[in-house]
């Protein structure tokens, strides 16, 4: 876990030229829907095996993977 003098785990650049810009975000999203499809089982089970207790408006369903 970090602490408050940590240092920052990403170091993002202060300028980039727009094509770069849009070019990394493209490729986050291609990474972190690799992730999903590579671990989707062990998604689907957290996903499935959580708590009935919690209520619907306790989960922000916009960033589950499925």
């Amino acid at each position: 876990m970090l602490k408050p003098n940590d240092l920052p785990l990403v170091c993002l650049p202060l300028d980039l030229p727009d094509e770069t810009a849009a070019t990394l975000i493209e490729f986050l999203h291609e990474l972190s829907e690799a992730f999903e499809r590579h671990y989707a089982a062990q998604l689907m089970r957290y996903y499935h095996d959580r708590p009935s207790d919690i209520a619907p408006s306790d989960v922000d369903d916009s960033h589950t993977p499925f």
